[in-house]
């Protein structure tokens, strides 16, 4: 399987790279989801996204992918139930495409249109702010996405008869790396 995740994350990005002025890596990732119930809350964490920019003509195009079984909530049963309800063996990956101005790394906020592909089904995000630090050659990028359960056309998972909320924001801290 994650054979496949990478065959296909290469087969999409290698067409970027023909060209390019410049690339960026992402080099560390922390991705957290939030899930509120009227019982409990909950997060799932994943640092298992990799990524990639490439520049021309002052255009970055980025792409980045992670696997959705990469989410780790503390609950092997509760991970489990996540997988299912959002459809990860048939969709293994979610994936985010930006473009942003090649002068965006210089900035101290972006503020960047995202489309997210997830459970089979895409969404677009626009003016997703994003705070932008770069330090030692590395830029660091932080931001949460404004995700909701329906955007992805996902039935809210239920405790005891209670759904839990729509709102699945996501917490985005990434390093990333020219290279």
């Amino acid at each position: 399987m994650n054979k496949k995740i990478l065959i296909a994350f290469l087969l999409v990005a290698l067409p970027l790279v023909a060209g390019a002025d410049s690339q960026w890596i992402l080099k560390q990732s922390t991705l957290t989801y939030h899930v509120s119930h009227p019982l409990h809350q909950t997060e799932g964490v994943s640092h298992g996204a990799k990524g990639k920019g490439v520049c021309h003509a002052g255009q970055c195009e980025f792409l980045i992918a992670v696997p959705v079984k990469s989410f780790d909530s503390g609950d092997s049963n509760r991970d489990l139930h996540m997988l299912q309800v959002t459809r990860g063996a048939e969709f293994p990956l979610v994936t985010v495409r930006t473009r942003l101005p090649e002068s965006a790394a210089a900035s101290a906020t972006i503020m960047a249109d995202l489309e997210i592909q997830f459970a089979g089904h895409t969404a677009q995000y626009k003016q997703v702010p994003f705070k932008v630090e770069s330090r030692g050659g590395e830029t660091r990028i932080t931001g949460t996405i404004p995700a909701t359960l329906p955007d992805f056309k996902i039935d809210p998972p239920s405790l005891l008869t209670m759904p839990v909320r729509n709102d699945i924001p996501v917490r985005v801290d990434m390093i990333w790396h020219p290279q």
